[in-house]
């Protein structure tokens, strides 16, 4: 018998299914060691040896692999492809202390039959620099956490955590934050004309003017309203004549074939999902779905991938299947290669494509949940298009001057069309749409005639929050992070409760997140810098290529940090972190300060443990009266004694006041005030997801299982009846996805 051992239950019933008899393929469910949750593990003084233990969860399926492992001839090591993957092979060759002999490690970019088979003929040995790698990431990260994070408990409040990505992330969030808070807003007119043909008036078109006197007025070169009201008067007595028209072809070619970060960038705008969920749901595509004929396969390659790569057979297969499907003009002569920006990408790896392209999403519907087809869908639809012809544009510029008589000041302006000539790839891809706008035939020298003329007043806008998608971005460009750690970095910046999202679904940092990434910045400047924290990213990639030891890395970072963290134990003190605020304790004299516990902020008193007396802050009594309006007071259903609210690490709720003879909890419903559409008896109200997002539900739940991610408007879509509800940019748009409608 040959042992295969994976990662995952759903890619070993996978490949199980590919492999001849005499094969055995059992899962490990991940790492079947780690450092231990409640010490460092870490010997420092030992050249950071790390020391593993195999936690209660993992025994049992380690000694069934034991045992299967005893009675194999042949152990094979089928994990991913990745550092994580090369540090659980390798842990699972020393805990089960397979022979030298018995042991095999393959790795496959796709789980079909022939790249396992594949895979077989070509085993190698475990790399051990890739284990490297991921080992130094693991001490490090360990390093940071287990000693930064004692520190943050001590001067902020108990519960806090700082990691060496994470805080990153953080700082961006909270440096884009304080950007649109000191953004100062500037007055710009936007002038434009509608102009026509000479009675021809149904052909008016839009022209904007670019010049004033042969000179370039930018966005901001109509700054106040005197100035737009002069070219406005200058413009009713003008004169138009078209002085120049310019035509020119462009080829759109397609963006490149996906990556992780850009495969996450894509779901969050175009499906709304989260890293998390997009890795989650990638995952599943990648370890194999049952089709019709009981057949489990792979749908797409690898999913944690930064190369651009295609295999030349591949390359080759998606061409007939373009011919096939749109034509031979669709196609291309020769392969397009894509070049990768990131220095540090895998090349020998591949990017994110289907497994099957002659599996078009729609044939594989019935096999997909939703969101399994949704995402697959765009995989698809993107590697396809990367191989297909290049949409062709014709561009149409025509420059119109205005002059007056017996005046020698002009203006121009510009009107620009365009068409698409051949759709090329944008057949089959919808992710980036081209907006046609046709120009009416016009000729040189001709004249003009006035429509209407638009002024409108305009102010810049701060720059946006982050979303999901533009935080991975520009975590990515500042080459911060690895595809396998974007989605987790985010994750627990939000769990940690350091960063919400708005209403539009953009990250700001709360209160303590602010106050934890300032301490961070102030005192622990190297362990935010970006410069530092991308070096740190090269320099284990460096081990993963067998460039340099991680013991002196590790080594030179710890000693200094270690150093900066015992000088700023005894600098820093905790009432650097408390406010006083004007005001003496009731029962002692002592000052009374603000501070930060488990559930937010409260007032207590400075001399603590001593005098314990505390208080709420203005603004939670603001939210309580608020909480009291919506929610008349209540009895306890199972004792008749008053209910009153209380706070919790969830937020504010009901409980009675007969605690603790009486536990009886009930949920506050934040109140929209609008009717559900859907049961018509029920209310909308504010919910929350098990990760703290918020979303707008039926308070009949479950009866009524209506819900919206978006802020019901209150007001109903005029063409489909539906909820609007708030969009970006303080437009409405209406709830049912499939109307287009927007306000």
């Amino acid at each position: 018998m040959k042992l295969v051992i994976v990662e995952s239950p759903t890619k070993a019933k996978t490949i199980e299914k590919f492999l001849p008899r005499g094969f055995r393929v059992k899962s490990s469910y991940g790492h079947v060691r780690d450092l231990p949750k409640k010490e460092m593990g870490i010997e420092i003084e030992n050249n950071f040896t790390p020391r593993y233990i195999v936690p209660d969860s993992a025994k049992a399926r380690l000694a069934k692999l034991k045992e299967l492992s005893d009675k194999a001839e042949e152990i094979i090591l089928a994990t991913d492809e990745d550092r994580e993957g090369e540090a659980i092979s390798w842990h699972l060759l020393e805990t089960l202390k397979i022979k030298n002999k018995k042991k095999k490690r393959i790795v496959f970019h796709e789980i079909t039959q022939k790249a396992i088979l594949k895979a077989l003929e070509n085993p190698r040995s475990i790399d051990e620099n890739l284990v490297n790698a991921q080992q130094a990431r693991r001490i490090l990260d360990r390093l940071v956490g287990y000693e930064l994070s004692p520190f943050l408990w001590k001067k902020i409040r108990f519960g806090l955590s700082a990691g060496r990505v994470q805080s990153v992330a953080l700082r961006f969030v909270v440096e884009k934050e304080k950007e649109i808070k000191n953004f100062k807003p500037q007055e710009y007119w936007n002038l434009s004309v509608l102009l026509f043909p000479h009675q021809k008036e149904s052909s008016f078109f839009e022209a904007k003017i670019i010049k004033e006197n042969g000179k370039s007025l930018g966005k901001m070169g109509i700054s106040n309203k005197k100035q737009a009201e002069k070219i406005v008067e200058f413009l009713k007595k003008a004169h138009f004549r078209v002085s120049a028209i310019s035509q020119k072809e462009t080829l759109k070619t397609p963006p490149p074939p996906y990556t992780t970060s850009t495969l996450q960038q894509d779901a969050n705008t175009r499906l709304g999902f989260s890293s998390k969920k997009t890795m989650s749901v990638a995952q599943k595509l990648y370890e194999g779905i049952s089709l019709d004929n009981k057949e489990t396969v792979g749908l797409i390659t690898y999913m944690r991938t930064d190369s651009l790569n295609l295999s030349l057979e591949f390359l080759l297969s998606v061409q007939k299947i373009i011919e096939k499907k749109f034509g031979s003009h669709y196609c291309l002569k020769n392969p397009r290669f894509y070049k990768n920006k990131s220095k540090n990408a895998q090349e020998a790896h591949e990017a994110i494509r289907p497994t099957f392209p002659e599996k078009d999403p729609e044939s594989l519907k019935k096999y997909l949940d939703s969101n399994q087809y949704r995402l697959y869908k765009i995989i698809w639809e993107r590697t396809l298009a990367c191989q297909m012809a290049p949409a062709i544009i014709e561009n149409v510029a025509i420059e119109i001057t205005a002059t007056k008589e017996k005046s020698s000041w002009q203006y121009l302006l510009k009107a620009l069309g365009s068409t698409v000539k051949f759709n090329g790839y944008m057949e089959i891809y919808s992710g980036r749409k081209i907006i046609e706008n046709l120009l009416p035939q016009v000729s040189k020298e001709e004249e003009l005639d006035l429509k209407k003329i638009n002024s409108e007043q305009k102010f810049t806008l701060p720059p946006s929050r982050y979303s999901e998608a533009t935080l991975i971005k520009i975590l990515e460009e500042n080459g911060i992070g690895r595809p396998s750690t974007y989605a987790p970095t985010i994750s627990t910046i939000v769990e940690r409760k350091y960063v919400e999202k708005d209403e539009n679904k953009k990250f700001y940092p709360t209160e303590i997140g602010i106050l934890v990434s300032d301490l961070l910045v102030k005192h622990f400047s190297k362990i935010v810098d970006y410069n530092f924290t991308a070096e740190m990213e090269n320099n284990l990639d460096e081990i993963a290529e067998g460039k340099k030891e991680w013991v002196p890395i590790i080594g030179n970072f710890y000693r200094s940090f270690h150093k900066n963290l015992l000088e700023k134990s005894k600098e820093i003190k905790k009432e650097e972190f408390q406010e006083k605020i004007d005001k003496s304790c009731p029962e002692c004299g002592g000052d009374l300060v603000s501070k930060f516990g488990r559930f937010g902020k409260f007032i207590a008193c400075s001399n603590y443990p001593n005098c314990r007396y505390t208080e709420k802050t203005a603004i939670e009594k603001k939210q309580e009266e608020e909480i009291e309006k919506q929610n008349p007071q209540e009895k306890c259903e199972l004792c008749q004694a008053p209910m009153v609210i209380k706070k919790g690490r969830f937020g504010f709720f009901l409980g009675c006041s007969n605690y603790p003879q009486c536990k009886n909890i009930k949920k506050i419903e934040t109140k929209t005030g609008i009717q559900c559409l859907k049961c018509k008896t029920g209310e909308i109200i504010e919910k929350k997801t098990k990760t703290g997002r918020l979303f707008y539900g039926c308070n009949k739940y479950p009866a009524c299982d209506f819900a919206l991610w978006n802020k019901p408007s209150g007001e109903i879509c005029p063409r489909c009846k539906s909820l609007l509800v708030f969009a970006a940019k303080g437009k409405l748009k209406c709830s049912n996805k499939n109307c287009s409608y927007e306000k």
